[in-house]
């Protein structure tokens, strides 16, 4: 970072070098250009910006000729400027690099441009300019200049202000149109706030009007709520101009102006919309391209929906015309003329009706659409004859009416079932099952057509497969679909991928993340790949680091493993230490362009191996990583930089520690005297204002600074709660009280409406009940605050409420029982029904939301009880229950008691690993799973495959001692890095280390990929074992075994242990192992938080590593890694 702006500022250096700061020519007035005296003065006055500019303009129309350096250098001379070349390189660079760390500055400098520099400016920015200027035989990058400019954080905003303000005055105005996308492209449209919009200009030519608003559509998404109504409110002010429309009755909406509108058409008022004459909106569906912009209103409300549709209506379009409704985009979903429609009419809107997943809300009166049409589209034909036609609606067929289903049926409407997003599990189980009813064994050609469905298909079934059917499956574009599959079938696959054979083409074959399932032993008995095969997939650590080590040792090039994408997780500190200066200078790019792969310990590393080669150069945020003491020392002059860098970068995954973060974050508020005063400070802070703490969000934000900070807070995923209260504060004195908001602001504010009460969100509730029920679908796979939910549960209830049921169940007379609708809005808000409640379900309403029901996280026991005896009074006794049953339960299995968890029919190890991937069991379910399997499967624990164990999950934490001792080895060494993911008893891991032992020797030779493969398993090691290992080893621990440690074991880690664990894994040791530690264990522990040092492997020469054998060594050029760690010594004990 501290390189790159210098290129800008050497530009005068480099052809003023060619002469003498005491070079005289007589006349020099005369005999140098004005262009260039005019240059040359701008040089004197510090100028550099406006004096580049000059200078780019002249080269334009000018051959540069030998002499014109000296003539320069002469002119400069005759104003009796003494320059010398080091002091002028000097203050330009000084000077540029400002105006890149502080991009106000550099907008004040464009706005005091003349009109012909400011025009220059502007073609550099359309790069309509070549992006070389050659001076004799030295080239200026102006391409690089550009690139690095528009990467500065807040260069792009001035650039933005500078172009609004002068452009449409200097160049064409399509022109600045195209800058101005550019800018704002690069921008994700952030800069147009409403008081931007409100400033566009109003007299443009209609070509770049359209340009401009053709932009505004295409950013629609990135704008804020208000600034989408700033912009619409510009552009209606221009087209209502331009219609010429004086009488009030007659609408100044023409087709052309709703194209214009593009996805803005959803701001019109209702009153608009049904002011259009029929003739101009049927001008406007019959454009070819109408379809594609009303495919793309994915925020328009069914009230301006069904206006459209009325007015498409009264302009004589024949609204069940299949042409017709083929036009309609987004609009189908709010169709609303269903009396007497014809079967095939509805088919077609069935089909057009798959894009409605797209809209920003309104799913549950989709949904009841769709079961409308699906009803019509049915009549007085069976399911089985129309299955093929009915598009994505038969996702809202029940398990019963899938059963009904012939395989002849789904066979023949095979082409539109494998397409269909959004099945349930328990309807891919059921359809799969149909489609391979007639098949004993799976050939290659079955599941090739089963697209979405392949995820039904059983893993004793994969595992049946011929193996050349799986590797042609491999190979096929039905691949995409494995890694849906779930851990247990994709080991099913593996097996038999990996059996005796040409299994190293199995390995090359495996693509993406189903490649993480590969196990360390199986990439051992195949090493003969090359780097070049990995780059497609995904892998994890223990494998990154065998792979690394292994591929070292033929590679020459460093580039190549470095490039080869997720490989780059196998780089250890010795390698990176090993490397010389000038190599890892040279390569350091490999790094920082793919840092969300490295370890905190990597970075670390890398961290100190630049502080010893090149700390002028030293990327700021990498101080981070290093102790406190040394981002202490930085100085004042380096604060942008480093706040710029630090902003760029993830500073949870730099530092781990709250102490040494508070330290980081301290230094942060003192680079910024303690106030954040401007939108451009908030640019350069990036990231860094996740973490800011509650008084600087409170109280240093200033007001200028605040709407931009705002916007960067809400992409925040973790805020604390004393963050959170400063922020609710800044909004409410924004915004004000909550009865007074606009539409536009609920949408603004979205996840921070949590921040407020149920009392202060009950007017938004009513007054916008659709945008806070939107807002809370927006936040799946979040746990809000439950006065947040409750409110929304209110919202609609009340609606609820107003509709009650007709035809209540037998004891829920006065109950309004939840209907499918409300469990479609509420989502994670169904947690606020009451028990009685749920058990009120209607029987059709809890079989079409079972599923929705058992994903939601804050059912409490109660509640999920209800809901099992809901399940026993639709699906008869857990004896009955079919495997698809099972699987839709999610959460709500957890309800079933041991006897009934030993009723169910667990033979499948399938059904076995739905109910695995819940982690709330008991010890006594889990064993009544582990139990029931066995049992109902006939397998004996010395019987059971690698995807039987991956599949038993946390059920094989429920086995004792003995039935672990049984696991064959054979199946065991595959599933090591699954098992090693279990949070098991310390009893249960250290029966796993023992085989673990089996495989892969004592503990006292294990490297650093096999620590890292056992996970959690590595936690079983007694305190001997532990004791004996290597310290080097000590990072390579995973946090979660380090969890797992039990207190007593790990306070005999000796101090030097302690030092060499990294800040990942000592920032996991628990409270409860730090009280067991003495006080110099305790700093030790302090040193490998803070990221200190372990100078141990650094100070022995390369002949120390006692594992290598001369053999093994790297060959020259290889990375040059001579320290790198040795490959699995141990690999030849390995079980067969």
């Amino acid at each position: 970072m501290s390189q790159e702006p210098r290129r800008c500022s050497l530009w005068l250096f480099l052809f003023l070098s060619l002469g003498v700061a005491s070079y005289s020519v007589p006349d020099s007035r005369q005999d140098l250009h004005p262009l260039l005296q005019k240059m040359a003065e701008e040089i004197i006055d510090g100028s550099y910006l406006n004096a580049l500019l000059d200078l780019i303009q002249f080269q334009s129309s000018h051959v540069w000729t030998a002499d014109l350096s000296h003539r320069v250098l002469a002119y400069l001379n005759s104003r009796h400027v003494a320059f010398t070349i080091p002091s002028l390189k000097a203050a330009m660079e000084n000077l540029l690099e400002q105006r890149l760390y502080q991009p106000q500055k550099l907008l004040e400098d464009l706005r005091g441009t003349d009109a012909q520099q400011f025009h220059t400016a502007m073609k550099c920015l359309l790069e309509d300019k070549k992006d070389h200027l050659e001076l004799d035989n030295i080239v200026i990058d102006l391409g690089e200049i550009r690139k690095q400019a528009l990467q500065s954080p807040g260069v792009n905003r001035s650039l933005f202000l500078v172009t609004l303000e002068r452009c449409f005055q200097v160049l064409n105005p399509l022109e600045c149109v195209e800058i101005l996308g550019m800018v704002l492209r690069g921008s994700s449209g952030c800069f147009l706030h409403p008081d931007i919009a409100e400033s566009l200009p109003h007299d443009l030519r209609e070509d770049a009007f359209k340009n401009l608003s053709a932009l505004f559509k295409d950013l629609y998404d990135q704008t804020s709520a208000h600034a989408q109504r700033a912009v619409y409110c510009w552009m209606t002010g221009i087209l209502k101009t331009s219609s010429n429309v004086t009488d009030d009755s007659v609408s100044w909406v023409s087709a052309e102006n709703l194209w214009i509108l593009g996805r803005y058409m959803v701001h019109l008022p209702f009153e608009e919309i049904m002011r259009i004459s029929p003739i101009e909106i049927g001008l406007f569906i019959s454009y070819d391209n109408a379809t594609k912009q009303l495919d793309t209103v994915y925020d328009i409300t069914p009230e301006l929906a069904q206006a459209f549709l009325e007015r498409i209506s009264s302009s004589n379009f024949d609204m069940r015309n299949t042409s017709t409704i083929h036009r309609l985009g987004l609009l189908v979903c709010f169709y609303d003329d269903l009396e007497l429609l014809d079967a095939a009419v509805a088919q077609v809107l069935l089909h057009q009706m798959i894009k409605c997943s797209r809209l920003r809300g309104f799913q549950a009166g989709v949904q009841k659409l769709k079961a409308e049409l699906l009803e019509i589209a049915t009549e007085n034909q069976t399911l089985n004859e129309t299955l093929g036609s009915l598009s994505d609606a038969v996702m809202g067929l029940t398990h019963s009416q899938l059963e009904s289903l012939s395989p002849e049926a789904v066979q023949g409407a095979i082409s539109t079932l494998n397409q269909v997003s959004g099945w349930t599990r328990s309807q891919v189980i059921i359809l799969s099952a149909k489609y391979l009813a007639h098949q004993k064994v799976l050939s290659f050609y079955n599941v090739s057509q089963m697209g979405v469905l392949l995820t039904g298909v059983g893993t004793q079934a994969f595992h049946a497969m011929d193996r050349r059917d799986l590797m042609q499956l491999l190979r096929s574009a039905t691949s995409l679909h494995v890694s849906d599959l779930s851990p247990a079938q994709q080991h099913g696959v593996l097996s038999k991928v990996m059996e005796a054979g040409d299994t190293v083409s199995g390995i090359v074959e495996i693509q993406g993340a189903f490649f993480k399932e590969v196990s360390l032993f199986d990439l051992w008995r195949e090493p003969g790949f090359n780097s070049t095969v990995l780059k497609a997939k995904e892998i994890r650590r223990s494998q990154a680091l065998f792979l690394f080590e292994l591929l070292s040792e033929t590679t020459r090039r460093p580039e190549e493993l470095l490039s080869a994408g997720q490989l780059l997780k196998g780089v250890t500190c010795p390698h990176i230490d090993a490397m010389s200066a000038d190599s890892f200078l040279a390569h350091f790019q490999y790094f920082e362009n793919n840092f969300s792969l490295l370890s905190p310990y990597q970075v670390n590393c890398l961290a100190w191996k630049y502080w010893e080669v090149s700390r002028s150069s030293m990327p700021p945020f990498l101080l981070a990583a290093l102790p406190a003491r040394y981002l202490a020392s930085l100085p004042a002059s380096q604060c942008v930089p480093f706040l710029i860098s630090l902003g760029k970068s993830q500073l949870d995954s730099l530092v781990l520690d709250s102490h040494k973060k508070n330290s980081v974050l301290k230094k942060v508020q003192q680079c910024l005297s303690y106030v954040i005063a401007d939108e451009y400070t908030v640019d350069i802070l990036g990231n860094l204002l996740c973490h800011l703490p509650a008084a600087v969000i409170r109280h240093e934000l200033s007001p200028r600074a605040w709407a931009t900070a705002l916007r960067g807070l809400r992409d925040c995923l973790d805020l604390s709660s004393q963050q959170k209260a400063a922020v609710r504060l800044r909004l409410l004195e924004q915004h004000g009280l909550p009865q007074n908001w606009t539409a536009e602001t609920v949408k603004d504010l979205g996840s921070f409406l949590v921040l407020f009460s149920g009392d202060e969100l009950s007017s938004v509730a009513t007054k916008f009940p659709d945008i806070l029920q939107q807002t809370a679908s927006k936040m799946a796979g979040t746990l809000p605050p439950k006065e947040f939910l409750q409110t929304v549960f209110e919202s609609v209830r009340n609606i609820s409420v107003e509709n009650p049921s007709s035809d209540p169940s037998p004891g829920c007379h006065g109950i309004v029982a939840p209907s499918s609708d409300d469990i479609i809005k509420l989502a994670e808000a169904n947690a606020c029904w009451a028990p009685e409640d749920l058990l009120c379900l209607e029987e059709d309403t809890f079989l079409r939301s079972v599923e929705l029901l058992g994903a939601v996280r804050s059912f409490s026991l109660a509640q999920l009880r209800k809901l099992k005896e809901k399940a026993v009074q639709v699906w008869d006794r857990p004896s009955h229950w079919r495997d698809y049953h099972i699987v839709s339960l999610g959460r709500i299995a957890l309800a079933l008691n041991e006897s009934e968890l030993e009723q169910l029919d667990l033979s499948s190890i399938d059904t076995v690993a739905s109910l695995s991937q819940q982690t709330e069991w008991t010890p006594g379910q889990a064993k009544s799973i582990l139990q029931g399997f066995l049992e109902d499967s006939g397998y004996r624990v010395q019987d059971l495959k690698s995807f039987h164990l991956v599949g038993l999950g946390t059920a094989l934490c429920a086995m004792n001692i003995t039935e672990i001792s049984l696991i064959k080895i054979l199946e065991f060494r595959v599933v090591v890095a699954r098992i090693g993911t279990l949070l098991c008893s310390t009893q249960i891991l250290a029966e796993f280390k023992r085989k673990a032992e089996v495989v892969f020797g004592e503990p006292t030779k294990w490297s650093s990929f096999v620590l890292q493969e056992l996970g959690t398993i590595a936690a079983g090691l007694t305190k001997e074992e532990l004791q004996m290992l290597d310290k080097d080893l000590m990072p390579y621990f995973q946090p979660s075994a380090i969890k797992c440690l039990p207190d007593e074991i790990f306070k005999e880690l000796s101090a030097e242990q302690i030092a060499s664990l990294g800040p990942e894994n000592a920032a996991a040791v628990t409270p409860a192992q730090r009280r067991q530690l003495s006080m110099l264990q305790l700093q030790s522990l302090q040193r490998a938080v803070d990221g200190a040092k372990a100078r141990s492997w650094l100070d022995a020469p390369p002949s120390a590593s006692p594992a290598r054998t001369p053999s093994s060594l790297s060959p020259p050029g290889a990375l040059g890694l001579g320290l790198g760690y040795p490959l699995l010594v141990l690999m030849p004990k390995l079980v067969w």
